[in-house]
């Protein structure tokens, strides 16, 4: 059985705050040796821990030393393998004769449109995720999933419902604010402007993610920063995030999404995009100038267990 949810306690709203999660925990090696350092060395709050990841062992070894280290789940449901069998979620393992999810997003949601997911195996499934990383002995914080899957209602339900039922007081708000960065940085960098324009149109959802987080009784930060810079985050972009939280977004807690790692030999190994910008992210992220930058803005960096109060 999964423990009890802890009830979150309230926050003062009347501050900015600012959770750092690294995701990906559990991918790698390299992965999960960044992920501490960041930790450690750096500005990461918190993680989330891919049950399916071949370095999970490793990952759960290394979190019990960083007490401080906040861990949630990374769901994954989109590229990559279940921890069911697959006759258990025939609706979800599509791929690869029946044995492993939708490889891309695009495919996973021309399923989801055409309804060809049941809400009872994608609660069964993170179910059983959720329940591998307690078994590991992860006190789960929070939870997100890969490729923000959770943005859309019928993903989130049933997301929901195993969270609640396992103990999980809060989860991601995936939706990227209306203003997640100056105008002068979007115009001078292409690749930052279009993925701008598919996130927002994404915000349509989010009247939805939020009365369904409500119903639930679990909680979310205000949004999410970080989306539209994954694979680009730089010193240069880290500051102006950091400045559109200080300046620009509303008082309340966001979430700095990121992905350092080392792109070394087992890396080569893993279906990813984000190669060489995990070494970058892992440079901005343990830099004095990352500290620097976020005590001079005023913000206050916490974690997902301060957060949600477990």
């Amino acid at each position: 059985m999964c423990p009890p949810r802890h009830a979150p306690r309230l926050l003062d709203w009347r501050v900015r705050r600012l959770i750092i999660n690294a995701d990906d925990f559990g991918l790698t090696t390299g992965v999960n040796r960044s992920i501490a350092e960041c930790h450690e060395h750096g500005v990461v709050t918190s993680t989330t821990l891919m049950a399916t990841g071949a370095a999970l062992a490793g990952a759960a070894e290394l979190a019990a030393g960083f007490p401080k280290l906040s861990v949630g789940c990374h769901v994954v449901l989109v590229d990559g393998v279940p921890l069911l069998p697959a006759q258990q979620v025939q609706s979800l393992a599509c791929a690869e004769g029946g044995t492993a999810f939708t490889p891309t997003l695009g495919g996973f949601l021309q399923r989801l449109a055409t309804g060809r997911f049941a809400d009872e195996e994608i609660e069964a499934e993170a179910t059983a995720q959720f329940r591998k990383l307690q078994d590991a002995g992860v006190v789960i914080s929070h939870f997100d999933t890969h490729k923000h899957t959770h943005t859309f209602p019928a993903v989130l339900r049933p997301l929901l419902r195993a969270a609640r039922a396992c103990g999980i007081p809060a989860l991601r708000n995936p939706f990227v604010p209306s203003r997640p960065l100056a105008f002068e940085e979007l115009r001078g960098r292409p690749f930052l402007w279009k993925r701008y324009l598919q996130v927002r149109a994404l915000r349509r959802f989010l009247p939805a993610f939020q009365e369904l987080v409500s119903e639930h009784g679990m909680v979310a930060p205000d949004g999410s920063v970080g989306v539209i810079e994954t694979g680009f985050l730089d010193e240069k972009l880290f500051a102006a995030i950091l400045r559109a939280v200080s300046e620009a977004l509303p008082e309340g807690t966001w979430e700095l999404v990121c992905h350092p790692g080392y792109n070394d030999t087992e890396l080569a190994g893993i279906r990813t995009r984000l190669r060489d910008s995990r070494d970058v992210e892992l440079r901005v992220l343990t830099s004095a100038a990352a500290r620097e930058a976020l005590e001079k803005s005023g913000i206050e960096l916490i974690s997902y267990r301060e957060f949600a109060g477990v």
